[in-house]
């Protein structure tokens, strides 16, 4: 899963990079006296007050990462986060929060409104934690950028909808606003090319043709007009011929705009941007890695340990393909493996996106009558299958956007088929479990559902999100989805490539290595060729992303593990999975504390 589904908060130009708590024990985890009715309630209020104009202060700084998490309140503003006005101005806000916060006495809250306070501590220390940074500079890549985003937004499937003719004008008020913010990306970058603060060349070249793309002939050639290509029928002649109007001259302004764009990265950028890989080349680099390594782990362990931590998974997994491999008619060194399935033609059976979806579509039946038996939280909101839209299929991976609050919108998993004949088999029970449920889909949804502030409903961190989702995958085991050996295949290689992550990551920002012997290696761990690059310049653009993944799904087993010894026959998987998704998305050490109190209070006194 890629950032997409990330709300507000992770998704700011800021990048939240949450403070890594210590080993010791939350405060919430703390037994608390019960507070007087009177004065829990007055703090309870305080408390709900900040919390709600600190969403709303995310929400109208990063309005299209509200939209992306299902708060569709602010889809007519685009923000201009990057500008540096605007950011120092943020900035200013999250500290007058924290002390307005510190002003509130903890101790007089509830349990529930307590992990409330700690999770906004945590989020307000972690933003701040990231204000020497310019990540301001860096506006775009290959993997992200405005432009982009709103052109998928264009055919309306995206997480901005476009089914009435408010959302139609919402639409084309960010389609007003976004010249304003190309040439403000154009400025910071300038200036990031002045600071030695820029993009390293392989991911330049790779966005480059995206924003060649955005340009048009004519207003009614731009994928941005697609929308007038799809009025619903219902619309009036009038509103049609007036929205018609409209958006051709919102085109026509807007396309000078991407022309600037793609002749500046072109002409002026590409030969500005640098020939190393990693974020430990620029100037604060170690630093700034370290920050985004808390921001994506919730954790203090730096990059030596993190790379170790991989190493030592990798060569786990790789010990389980030697037992596998026989089973699936292959008799050469584990290692191998991989790169073996990936040249057998009989593991790429499909021929068109149908029969890919056609696969997806009998899963998630097959899991709608398994889930509950392992479930006692179940989202209401239902999940939808649709393919990737075609400009961003080249450089997206396959990944889950949130519902909208209201339910206007399903979950979506989002499966990007670049070609169906190259689509392999192996993987697909296991990416399904990820992206899209138990794993995204039955923790982010049911997350707009449970009675907490919006902060926490529409955001989260990484380490909890793809932590939660890279643990569901483990679950297809115990519902036979992977008695296949060519499906537990399947699972265990993108086991391995999570626990590559934590290696190759490390690598190119930690420990000065390039982009070719980063592809070199998962080429020789995974058997991976074209994703390889694709994969490598992910980890490029998203320093630390891909790091939460395998550090959080290892303390929820640990954790599992932990429960199952202390309870032994008084386990309950459903109660403990209720346990780790019902306060909704918390830092790893909250979601130990919390656990450890279930397991105590499950105990027989002794």
């Amino acid at each position: 899963m890629n950032h997409r589904i990330a709300l507000s908060t992770l998704a700011a130009a800021v990048c939240l990079a949450w403070t890594p708590l210590q080993a010791a024990t939350p405060a919430s985890a703390t037994t608390t006296l019960a507070a007087p009715a009177k004065s829990q309630t007055a703090a309870k209020k305080q408390l709900m007050t900040l919390a709600d104009a600190y969403y709303d202060a995310l929400a109208r700084f990063e309005p299209v990462g509200a939209t992306e998490s299902g708060d569709n309140r602010f889809d007519d503003q685009l923000g201009l986060s990057i500008q540096p006005a605007k950011r120092a101005k943020q900035f200013d806000l999250y500290r007058q929060f924290a002390q307005r916060l510190a002003a509130i006495p903890r101790s007089q809250l509830s349990r529930a409104d307590q992990i409330h306070y700690d999770v906004l501590d945590f989020e307000l220390k972690s933003l701040l934690s990231f204000e020497p940074f310019p990540e301001h500079l860096l506006p775009l890549n290959q993997m992200d950028s405005m432009p982009v985003t709103l052109a998928n937004y264009a055919g309306g499937e995206g997480s901005q909808p476009l089914t009435t003719v408010k959302q139609y004008q919402a639409y084309l008020s960010r389609l007003r606003q976004l010249p304003a913010w190309i040439d403000q990306a154009i400025a910071n970058m300038r200036e990031g090319m002045r600071q030695n603060v820029v993009l390293p060349k392989a991911l330049v070249l790779s966005a480059l043709p995206q924003f060649q793309k955005l340009r048009s002939a004519s207003p009614e050639q731009s994928i941005y007009y697609t929308p007038i290509n799809k009025l619903p029928a219902n619309f009036t002649a009038a509103d049609k011929v007036r929205l018609a109007k409209a958006y051709r001259a919102a085109v026509s302004q807007l396309e000078p705009a991407l022309q600037r764009l793609a002749s500046f990265i072109e002409q002026e950028y590409l030969p500005a941007s640098r020939d190393s890989a990693g974020l430990g080349a620029l100037p604060q680099g170690a630093a700034w890695y370290q920050a985004r390594i808390a921001a994506s782990t919730t954790t203090n362990l730096d990059p030596d340990t993190i790379h170790a931590i991989g190493l030592k998974e990798v060569a786990r997994i790789q010990g389980q393909f030697a037992v596998l491999g026989p089973k699936l008619g292959y008799d050469g060194p584990a290692a191998g493996l991989p790169v073996w399935v990936s040249q057998q033609a009989k593991f790429f059976p499909f021929k068109t996106e149908d029969e890919v979806q056609a696969v997806y579509r009998k899963l998630n039946t097959v899991l709608d009558s398994k889930l509950p038996a392992m479930f006692t939280l179940l989202p209401k909101a239902p999940l939808d299958l649709r393919l990737e839209p075609e400009l961003s299929r080249a450089t997206a991976a396959d990944h889950y956007t949130a519902p909208a609050a209201d339910g206007s919108r399903p979950g979506v998993f989002w499966s990007v088929v670049n070609d169906p004949t190259k689509y392999g088999n192996t993987g697909m029970n296991t990416l399904f479990l990820h992206e899209g449920k138990p794993g995204h889909h039955f923790h982010i949804a049911l997350m707009q559902e449970l009675d907490m502030p919006k902060f926490r409903k529409f955001g989260g961190n990484n380490a909890f999100t793809e932590g939660w989702a890279l643990y569901a995958e483990t679950l297809g085991q115990e519902m036979g989805l992977f008695d296949d050996p060519a499906q537990y295949f399947g699972h265990l290689n993108d086991e391995l490539l999570r626990a590559t992550r934590l290696v190759v990551d490390t690598g190119l920002h930690a420990k000065g290595w390039s982009r070719e012997q980063t592809i070199q290696y998962m080429k020789d761990t995974l058997g991976y060729d074209a994703v390889a690059k694709s994969e490598t310049e992910r980890y490029m653009a998203w320093p630390g992303q891909a790091l939460g993944y395998k550090i959080g799904s290892l303390k929820i087993v640990e954790l599992r593990k932990r429960a199952q010894q202390a309870l032994g026959d008084q386990f309950s998987l459903p109660k403990f999975h209720e346990v780790v998704l019902g306060d909704g998305t918390v830092p790893l050490s909250l979601l130990e504390a919390k656990v450890d109190r279930w397991i105590a209070d499950r105990q027989p006194a002794r």
